[in-house]
């Protein structure tokens, strides 16, 4: 009996031992990840998006050539991948992917890019579907009996959009009363920090509508870009997704849970050009639908919104009949960015693509382009990771009701998983 005892607690203590250095082990691979990550950042502004960890790395973080990072890095996947071959750890794996990512970025900093659907394989960890112009072009088909007016339907287009564009001098009333509602529905379901907060800036120049500057502890830098007009639908997606349940939530819950509890430092750096960034805009774009299901979302824009924005309620309803539409062209970024980073077409024909399948006017149309050519493939993580967001917690849900998507949901953004991890 006495050596049973004793075997057991040998055993025990054995694989507590085991336990005890792997997880040392992967400290340290996390640690040299963060550092690693930052000297990348040296070699690309907007590398490094988000960063709250130890501020003594940031300033020890000198400026290191590409190749010696390469080989570095090249190390550090070799270290994570013996240990993801020992044990199941779902952080050592969500490591490995992302370590692996930093490798190919660098590989692209020294001038070797991949064909795009490689390059989102290597960067995103998924390879999103590819639709062709025969696709786009029966959804134009729909948009043509819908859009009032005859002639051209980019023209048609553009012309109706005019009637729902939100005055510059109205957009920050309107965007406030969008993000303290989402923000109020939010709450209702995620715990959050009591420190969190936020501020909004308009601002210009920039390629993007508008960004999300996570600066830690719980705090956000929210920006609305002003060089286009920004229409009435587009303030509850801002909202939604820069604020409440989007890119503020989610980096709120990343910092409380697995930087703050656990301890996992590498959660405490945000690498924009990684595999997180399929579920951080996945998860950003498809919580619009999760804090505004369909309806409600009409009734709060038509009753509320409209009426801030002076635009005429009555006009929501075929307005948002046709986003409905539209929607199913959000692929054409994707089409697109192929189609120019694989060198198929120019930057003109390109403009002309998006002109013609995005209906955008000619200047948001190389606006756009102009994000492409400065993002690449990162265009994929809205759309394919909206969907890919949907579908995960699809599977998830284990009943109809919207209280148990919201817990799902929020157990995904306070431990995230990236592409292929969602789709086992």
């Amino acid at each position: 009996m006495w050596f049973n005892t004793l075997a057991c607690y040998t055993i025990y203590h054995c694989v507590f031992y085991f336990i005890k250095i792997i997880m040392q082990t992967i400290d340290h691979i996390a640690e040299q990840y963060v550092k690693l990550s930052l000297k990348i950042g040296q070699h690309s502004e907007y590398y490094v998006d988000a960063y709250y960890g130890p501020n003594q790395w940031l300033l020890e973080s000198n400026k290191t050539d590409l190749n010696t990072l390469y080989n570095d890095a090249s190390k550090l996947v070799l270290a994570i991948e013996k240990i993801v071959e020992s044990t199941q750890s779902h952080r050592a794996h969500y490591l490995s992917i992302h370590i692996k990512a930093c490798l190919t970025y660098i590989n692209q900093l020294l001038g070797n890019n991949l064909k795009f659907i490689d390059e989102c394989k290597a960067l995103y960890d998924v390879s999103p579907p590819l639709f062709d112009t025969h696709y786009f072009d029966s959804v134009l088909m729909q948009l043509d009996s819908l859009v009032p007016g005859t002639g051209d339907l980019n023209v048609r287009m553009n012309d109706y959009r005019q009637d729902f564009i939100i005055p510059v001098e109205k957009l920050s009333t309107v965007f406030d009363a969008a993000i303290d509602e989402a923000r109020k529905r939010t709450l209702k379901f995620i715990d959050i920090p009591k420190n969190e907060n936020f501020n909004v800036e308009l601002v210009n120049d920039q390629v993007w509508s508008a960004y999300n500057w996570y600066k830690g502890d719980s705090y956000s830098l929210i920006q609305l870009n002003t060089d286009h007009p920004i229409f009435i639908d587009r303030v509850i997606d801002l909202a939604a997704h820069e604020g409440y349940p989007g890119h503020h939530i989610f980096n709120a819950l990343i910092e409380k849970h697995l930087v703050n509890e656990r301890g996992w430092i590498e959660y405490s750096i945000y690498n924009l050009f990684s595999p997180s960034s399929l579920l951080a805009e996945g998860s950003a774009n498809y919580g619009i639908e999760v804090v505004f299901p369909e309806q409600e979302r009409l009734e709060f824009e038509q009753n509320y919104l409209f009426p801030l924005a002076g635009i005429e309620p009555e006009k929501a309803k075929l307005y948002y009949e046709i986003q409905a539409v539209l929607h199913q062209l959000s692929y054409v970024d994707n089409m697109v960015a192929q189609k120019y980073l694989d060198k198929e077409v120019n930057s003109e024909e390109a403009v002309v693509l998006l002109m013609k399948y995005a209906l955008t006017s000619e200047q948001r149309s190389r606006q756009r382009l102009k994000f492409i050519e400065f993002n690449r493939s990162y265009v994929i993580n809205y759309n394919y990771g909206q969907d890919l967001v949907k579908d995960y917690l699809a599977g998830q849900v284990k009943n109809a009701s919207h209280e148990e998507l919201w817990r799902v949901f929020s157990n995904l953004l306070s431990e995230p998983r990236t592409g292929s991890m969602m789709k086992v």
